[in-house]
């Protein structure tokens, strides 16, 4: 399995950072996206990408947080994005469930990771929250000859919005959300992603799956229950959605086509 987007730098992840890579390794979790949210946790992700060769990093700046950005901090990440173990530009997107900044600030800065993205040939990670009419137009307007090099992360809205990006080229993740019982709706939509734009993530620390809900925080090794979730509302078996999913991530990322099993422990 292939966990495309978790949060490893995160302060409660990163006090157990040996135990979650040795329990990610025990599940079969070959790779794992650190994904940033600022220009800090940007190099903290690279770091650790570095250290470790089952980890890879994403920089960028988080709808949240873009308000609280400076031009340098900008050109830290330019210059972070071309680095090889980075493969990923975000975690970007739009917002509208927190005011902490105007929406017309985080569309200027999705427009610069949309704009990156291009540039280095790297895909994004998107955010959205309450807000799919903003994200489409976003990605109406900056679309290249009717493409967008990108991953909607955790993924929670309609089947509408779900067919524009995939006709815009776009990958669809889901993570623990599509486990919760409330959840009836996103696993009908799940079922309809085609199998090659298909990926799993955990967001963690946060969106602990079900049976795990509210008990602890989540971690890459997690992510085997949202698969064993997708792959029985889309009438897969897990192995065949583990396998699919993880050849994707390596498709969107440009990764070889295997990630060498480490001896030991994952670090290096």
């Amino acid at each position: 399995m292939f966990d495309t987007h978790a949060h490893l730098t995160d302060p409660q992840l990163e006090a157990i950072r040996d135990e979650l890579l040795h329990r990610a390794a025990e599940a079969g979790i070959e790779g794992m996206v650190a994904v940033a949210t600022d220009a800090a946790s940007s190099l903290a992700c690279l770091k650790m990408a570095e250290q470790y060769e089952r980890v890879f990093a994403s920089v960028g700046i988080h709808p949240n947080d873009c308000h609280q950005a400076s031009s340098s901090e900008w050109d830290a990440i330019r210059h972070l994005a071309r680095q090889s173990k980075v493969v990923a530009i975000g975690e970007t997107g739009l917002d509208r469930h927190w005011d902490t900044c105007p929406i017309e600030l985080q569309n200027d800065w999705f427009d610069r990771h949309i704009s990156l993205s291009f540039e280095l040939n790297k895909p994004l990670i998107i955010h959205m929250r309450d807000c799919e009419e903003d994200i489409l137009q976003s990605l109406g307007r900056n679309q290249r000859e009717g493409q967008i090099i990108g991953i909607m992360h955790s993924f929670t809205g309609k089947w509408e919005t779900a067919k524009t990006c995939l006709d815009l080229g776009m990958y669809i993740s889901f993570a623990g959300m599509v486990t919760f019982k409330n959840a009836a709706d996103l696993r009908e939509i799940a079922a309809r992603i085609p199998s090659d734009r298909l990926l799993i993530e955990t967001d963690a620390p946060y969106l602990t799956p079900h049976p795990h809900r509210g008990k602890r925080p989540n971690e890459p090794a997690m992510v085997r229950f949202t698969a064993e979730c997708l792959a029985q509302c889309r009438g897969e078996s897990v192995e065949e959605l583990q396998r699919n999913t993880t050849n994707n991530a390596h498709q969107i990322f440009r990764l070889p086509d295997q990630v060498q099993p480490e001896k030991g422990q994952t670090g290096s």
